[in-house]
């Protein structure tokens, strides 16, 4: 006997009260329809605190900064202010006699009649004159002075009739303190202000001209201009009591031994 066949309409009742039964089975967890009390914990809230700048050290180092900045611009300065006005070549100077007299000249206790007048080269004293930064006020004998030359001193000289007490102590301020230089007046002098080493020479009318300075930092103890480098130029004796020019010669204080006299000199025009 056949078995009495289900609705479609029944099936479906069946079919889909089976599925919401499930559906809320796996809704509820699987309880049975029951619910878990309490909902889903929230994360904890991160407070983010903005991180402080170090603006004591930061405002150390602008300033270490700029300290180092403004060092470095005043060595530049005065490296550049110490550098102004030198020179690479003497013959740069206009005006500059240069001639030359040979290393070898004789010492001689008689006078000399120079060719150059004050002189720069030639036979001289077998004393110096003190070239040590000395500052004479009297006319010194040059052929004592011409020795100081030989040893690369540069010798400074002025007309007393034509040059200020003022001028002369600018024309001081470039011997004193400077071993290597001395000044003295000199009577007859054909300009008010010459200035000569070994060789050179330069005369000038203003105690303020730059040529001055600059001839005498180029020229002091300057290798290769001068016959007998690293000789002295101390002779305290005649610093003390200096031999006037005209005078005989005395032999006061140390001295070189004899040399042998050589050629005459030739000029070269100023430039």
């Amino acid at each position: 006997m056949a078995k009495d066949r289900t609705t479609d309409d029944a099936r479906a009742r069946r079919t889909g009260g089976a599925r919401d039964g499930a559906t809320g089975a796996a809704r509820d967890g699987g309880t049975g329809g029951g619910r878990k009390k309490g909902g889903r914990t929230r994360p904890p809230t991160q407070v983010v605190t903005a991180q402080r700048r170090p603006w004591g050290l930061i405002a150390g180092a602008v300033a270490v900064v700029v300290f180092a900045g403004a060092v470095i611009t005043y060595a530049v300065v005065a490296v550049n202010r110490a550098n102004e006005g030198r020179i690479e070549a003497i013959d740069e100077l206009e005006g500059v006699q240069i001639l030359d007299y040979a290393a070898g000249q004789e010492h001689v206790t008689t006078p000399v009649t120079y060719e150059q007048s004050p002189p720069v080269g030639g036979p001289h004293d077998p004393n110096w004159a003190d070239c040590t930064g000395t500052v004479y006020d009297v006319d010194i004998r040059h052929e004592n002075a011409v020795h100081s030359l030989e040893h690369g001193a540069v010798w400074i000289t002025y007309d007393p009739e034509r040059v200020s007490g003022a001028d002369v102590e600018t024309l001081a301020a470039l011997v004193e303190g400077e071993s290597g230089r001395m000044l003295s007046p000199y009577a007859g002098l054909d300009s008010p202000i010459s200035i000569q080493s070994w060789n050179h020479q330069l005369k000038v009318d203003s105690a303020d001209d730059p040529r001055l300075a600059q001839f005498a930092d180029f020229l002091t103890y300057r290798s290769g201009f001068f016959p007998e480098p690293g000789a002295s130029c101390e002779n305290p004796a005649f610093a003390a009591d200096p031999v006037l020019a005209g005078e005989p010669s005395e032999d006061i204080g140390p001295s070189d031994a004899e040399t042998t006299p050589s050629a005459e000199a030739s000029e070269t025009p100023a430039r």
